[in-house]
């Protein structure tokens, strides 16, 4: 795990698992085919090597009759599977009223599809290994349900035109993830806009940024680039972030240009 809070709540798990299991007189592989899963996937669960899913607890609160003691740890175990950076940001992301996002080498991390995220994961280097990329798209998928909250927040997303022409993952993923943006840019409180390569003043050359205007009417500024991920609270900095986005989204293709624009480009996908 990534930090030290994940790993506390994942031992806590594993520890309740095999109190459970030892006082039902079950074996880890007695207590695996039961609930339809490998001995050494139980042990691996237990000795916090691995992230139970929801239904392994949900099984094995049944087969081990612990009356909703260990499928009750399921909220917990889905915050653990999320590296620590992005639990805080989702918790600010859930607190925003507004948001605002500029990208410019792939698709926003709200905006991807499964098959999207997973290809990116899937080339990061040093290589990742399977359970953590699958930990890293569930975390990516999980913050997406700020576009079903309600109240809606306000949603808005600068891409740059080469990110929707780079086919990572291969060309039917990039496909999937064009129609995936027009379907989000049919929703009411979702604006996405493109930014063409032939623009001669580009406002966003400082790289990729976010902002959230929060609940409390404080914005915060989130900025990720290689080794980096920091959160921006100074108001001069959140600012400039704020002076630069709007540029930004004033340069760029307006939304009906931009979703007439990734229509397009899907045509030739």
């Amino acid at each position: 795990m990534e930090d030290e809070e994940s790993g506390a709540v994942l031992r806590t798990v594993g520890r309740q698992i095999k109190l459970w299991r030892e006082a039902a007189g079950l074996k880890q592989a007695e207590l695996g085919t039961a609930i339809g899963y490998g001995e050494e996937q139980v042990s691996a669960v237990e000795r916090a090597r691995r992230i139970p899913s929801p239904e392994f607890l949900e099984n094995a609160d049944r087969v081990l009759e612990a009356g909703g003691k260990i499928a009750a740890l399921k909220k917990d175990v889905a915050e653990a599977r999320y590296p620590k950076k992005v639990r805080d940001l989702a918790k600010l992301e859930a607190e925003a009223v507004e948001l605002g996002a500029y990208g410019n080498h792939n698709v926003h991390g709200l905006l991807q599809t499964p098959e999207y995220a997973c290809a990116l994961y899937d080339m990061r280097r040093p290589s990742y290994s399977e359970d953590e990329v699958e930990q890293h798209v569930a975390a990516r998928m999980a913050r997406q349900e700020i576009f079903e909250r309600r109240p809606a927040a306000t949603l808005t997303f600068v891409q740059e035109e080469v990110t929707l022409r780079r086919p990572l993952g291969g060309k039917m993923v990039l496909r999937r993830q064009l129609e995936h943006l027009l379907e989000l840019g049919q929703l009411r409180h979702v604006e996405i806009q493109v930014m063409p390569t032939n623009r001669e003043d580009h406002a966003g050359m400082g790289g990729q940024l976010q902002l959230l205007k929060l609940n409390d009417g404080t914005t915060v500024g989130h900025w990720e680039a290689q080794l980096f991920n920091r959160l921006i609270s100074d108001p001069k900095e959140v600012q400039i972030l704020d002076i630069r986005y709007g540029i930004i989204r004033a340069q760029a293709l307006t939304p009906r240009e931009s979703l007439a624009f990734i229509e397009k480009l899907r045509g030739e996908t």
